[in-house]
């Protein structure tokens, strides 16, 4: 039996301390993935922070969607997005969540998060922007479009990926990738990591056809 539920208004949420709100509402969209982002300034200097906004806007072509906070402080990830026209995601993993999230710290723009955190910049050849070289799961992207968000003055980042890194045991027969596998961690509220447990592949849903299981 549910215990008793609590009624939250549009007016109740308003009025809540602005710490209290910030947790309240961003546990309200669920599970959440966590990546590391990683840019480099035109000076050259490494940038990495945590992003828990990244989500799938398309296969064809391979589209991902990021939103970005408005730039009410300096935002040196968005910065060098604007500036170079690149970036990486990095899927963060059970053993890089401590470090993931502290890269959210705001050191300063000339010095290099990858060093504070004691992580390795990997190079690909097809672009300037880092790797993590300790995340499972790295993704190149170059930007597509930028859309200013007016109802609260975010940008949503549209990157199209162009290069993949993946450990070959984890992508399988039909492409999926065993996230699991990886270790790859979600995020819930701002401050919340956790492993995941796979429930079930379902076979296509289609009308009057019962679901199979195709989890191997």
């Amino acid at each position: 039996m549910m215990n008793n539920t609590m009624i939250v208004t549009q007016n109740d949420i308003e009025n809540m301390d602005s710490r209290y709100r910030a947790h309240f509402v961003n546990c309200l969209s669920g599970f959440k993935s966590a990546n590391l982002i990683g840019t480099c300034s035109k000076d050259g200097i490494d940038n990495l922070c945590i992003v828990s906004s990244v989500f799938h806007l398309g296969s064809h072509p391979p589209l991902l969607g990021m939103i970005m906070r408005p730039h009410t402080v300096p935002r040196d990830t968005l910065k060098n997005i604007k500036d170079t026209g690149q970036y990486t995601v990095n899927h963060v993993h059970a053993a890089l969540f401590e470090q993931a999230h502290q890269s959210s710290a705001r050191y300063p723009s000339e010095e290099s998060e990858f060093a504070h955190l004691k992580l390795n910049p990997l190079r690909s050849s097809c672009m300037s922007a880092p790797f993590v070289a300790e995340s499972h799961l790295r993704i190149a992207l170059k930007v597509r479009d930028i859309v200013e968000i007016a109802a609260n003055n975010t940008e949503l980042i549209i990157g199209e990926v162009i290069e993949v890194n993946v450990p070959d045991h984890s992508v399988l027969e039909d492409g999926f990738i065993d996230l699991e596998a990886l270790n790859t961690v979600t995020v819930s509220g701002l401050d919340s990591y956790h492993q995941t447990t796979c429930l079930d592949r379902l076979s296509y849903a289609k009308p009057d056809t019962p679901l199979t299981s195709i989890k191997k």
